[in-house]
Formats: structure tokens, C-alpha cells, sequence
């Protein structure tokens, strides 16, 4: 549990101050003389409705959080924390972030998710060439900025459970993203070249409009989990054997007929796969040559048989196939030490 501690007594020199879960309205005067050496201030989870002109005088400041509150407005004079490496205003009810965090060239992490944004980012958010993670789930969004690619130091962004349909051709030019998560939007395709994006180890695509995956997918050598749950894809392109650290691979809810031969090149990583509430009708024999398997969810399927190299995954924990249309095991499948 946070505890709040009276300061007026402290030293002049303070350089934190942690005020979460305090239960407060406003931001205490005291907070506000620390100007010249106050580098974090924590007031997240309580009940500010604004921040006083006090907070942007706070030039030091590194690090400035207000998660779970209820504040509406951030002022342009942001732009004068220009030492803010970290600004976390997320879960509040601000609707337009100022173009002046222009200024704030030192910011490095940038969270302003679950926020009613108006309007779209300003144009200012690419002029701050330091962040490498910047998380805007739920806030509304309809489009990220033309030039995101400039944000040459990202390695996280997070855009899930926004309005994004299109998305800007320079986003593949993020040499250092290693995680990007689209879940949760009305997406239909992804743009040329998503096979540059040679850091990336997460994509999350759940819960958009896909109809295909691009074939240049299979560069991306160091991707690890790959969700395109609840699409619209009818097929994968063969390229997907060529994602060589894929552990995790999640299809669910789909329209897939059937998997490529190629899935058997994922033989020394792929470790979950599931494809459930799909069309498969057959499962290509290649899935026996995935030995690192640990997890098989076929689930809701028209599958009528399991091919007998199932028997071949050793390291399975968990083969579901309810609701097919099988009338039996192979005996492959039957003496292997899973759950099925």
C-alpha cells in the first residue's frame, strides 16, 4: 500500500516525489517549490482534474506520471520540460495532446493511452527522435503521422483498439521496433515492405480486417509471436516456414482451408499453435516435423482426420480437437502423454 508523507520539512534538494493512490484533488503547493531539483513526480491513481502552471515550472523534471486521474487538458507549456524522458498520461480525459511536446527532445517513453482524443497526434510527435516506446491504445485514433518512420530510436508501439484502417507507408522504416501491436482495429492490409522491419519479435494484428499476409513476411528472421487471430484470411503464403524464431503462432478465427507445407520448417522453435474456429478440412503432414510443439489447438474445425505424423510431436502437452468432424485417432496419436 502507497502511503502519503507530509514534506514541508523536507530537504530543498528533494528529487522524487511519490503522491500515487493519495486520494488527491489538487497538486499540494509544496510539490511546486522543488524547481530546481525535482526530477520524478508521481501522482498517479487519484483525483486531479487538472495540473497547475506550477508542474510545467518544474524544469528538472525526468520523469512525470498521472495515470487514473481525471485531468482534461495539458498545457502547451509541456513544451518547457525539455528534460522529460518519461510522460505517462494515460487513463485520463485530456482530449488533444499540444504540438509544443515538440520541445520535450529528451522524451523517451510516451504513454497517453485510454484518453477521448479529438483529434489525430500532432504534427510536433515526430520531432521527438529520442522515444523508443509510445503507447496510444484506445484513445481514438484514426491515423498515426505520414512520417512515423522518423522515430528512428522505436522499439515499442503500441496502437490497439483504435480506428486505423490505413496505415503510413514509412512505418516499415523503423529499423529498431521490436515490438508492434494493431490489435483491434479495422485494418485490411498492411503496407510494402513490412519484410524491413528486421528487429521486429512481437506483431499483433488480432482483431482487424486482413484478407492475406504479404509474402515479404517471412524476413522478418527474428520474429517470436505472431498474432493474427480474428481476421479474414483464407490462406497463409508459404514464406510463413521462413520465420525461423517463431515460438508462438496464433490463427483463431479465421477462414484458413489449409496450412502450407512449409509449416514444417518452423521444426525447431514453434512452440504454440493455434488455429482454431478456422475451415481446415486437412492437416498437412508436414506439422509432424514441428518437434518443438508443446501446444495444438484445432478446435472448431472440419478437419475428418489427423495425419499419423502427429505422432511425431513428442513434446506435446495439449492437442484439442473438439468440435471436428473426426470419428477417430490415429494410433500415432493415442499413445503420446498429452491432453487431448
Amino acid at each position: 500500500m502507497f502511503k502519503c508523507f507530509p514534506i514541508p520539512f523536507c530537504s530543498r534538494n528533494l528529487e522524487q516525489i511519490d503522491k500515487r493512490h493519495c486520494n488527491l484533488t489538487t497538486v499540494p503547493d509544496d510539490i511546486l517549490r522543488y524547481t530546481r531539483t525535482l526530477e520524478e513526480l508521481l501522482l498517479d491513481a487519484n483525483q486531479l482534474q487538472d495540473l497547475p502552471k506550477g508542474v510545467y515550472r518544474l524544469t528538472q523534471l525526468r520523469r512525470l506520471t498521472f495515470s487514473d486521474n481525471e485531468i482534461q487538458y495539458i498545457s502547451p507549456e509541456i513544451g518547457q520540460l525539455v528534460n522529460l524522458e518519461e510522460l505517462d498520461c494515460s487513463r485520463n480525459d485530456i482530449a488533444e495532446i499540444p504540438d509544443n511536446i515538440r520541445h520535450c527532445r529528451s522524451l523517451q517513453r510516451l504513454d497517453c493511452s485510454g484518453n477521448p482524443l479529438a483529434n489525430n497526434l500532432p504534427a510536433g510527435i515526430i520531432h521527438l527522435r529520442q522515444l523508443n516506446q509510445l503507447t496510444l491504445n484506445d484513445v481514438s485514433l484514426a491515423e498515426l503521422p505520414r512520417e512515423i518512420g522518423s522515430l528512428s530510436n522505436l522499439r515499442v508501439l503500441e496502437v490497439r483498439e483504435n480506428l486505423l484502417k490505413i496505415l503510413p507507408d514509412s512505418l516499415v522504416q523503423l529499423p529498431k521496433l521490436e515490438s508492434l501491436d494493431l490489435g483491434s482495429n479495422v485494418i485490411e492490409q498492411l503496407p510494402n515492405h513490412m519484410g524491413n522491419l528486421q528487429s521486429l519479435k512481437e506483431l499483433w494484428l488480432d482483431s482487424n480486417e486482413l484478407h492475406e499476409l504479404p509474402n515479404d513476411i517471412g524476413q522478418l528472421k527474428r520474429l517470436q509471436c505472431l498474432d493474427v487471430s480474428e481476421n479474414k484470411l483464407t490462406f497463409l503464403p508459404n514464406e510463413i516456414g521462413d520465420l525461423e524464431s517463431l515460438t508462438n503462432f496464433e490463427l483463431s478465427s479465421n477462414q484458413i482451408e489449409q496450412l502450407p507445407s512449409t509449416i514444417g520448417q518452423l521444426k525447431q522453435r514453434l512452440l504454440i499453435l493455434k488455429i482454431n474456429s478456422n475451415s481446415l478440412t486437412k492437416l498437412c503432414n508436414e506439422i509432424g516435423q514441428c518437434l518443438a510443439l508443446t501446444e495444438l489447438i484445432l478446435t472448431e474445425n472440419t478437419l475428418t482426420e489427423l495425419p499419423i505424423t502427429i505422432g511425431n510431436l513428442k513434446n506435446l502437452s495439449n492437442l484439442n480437437v473438439d468440435r471436428n468432424q473426426l470419428t477417430h485417432l490415429p494410433v500415432e496419436v493415442n499413445i503420446l502423454e498429452i491432453q487431448s
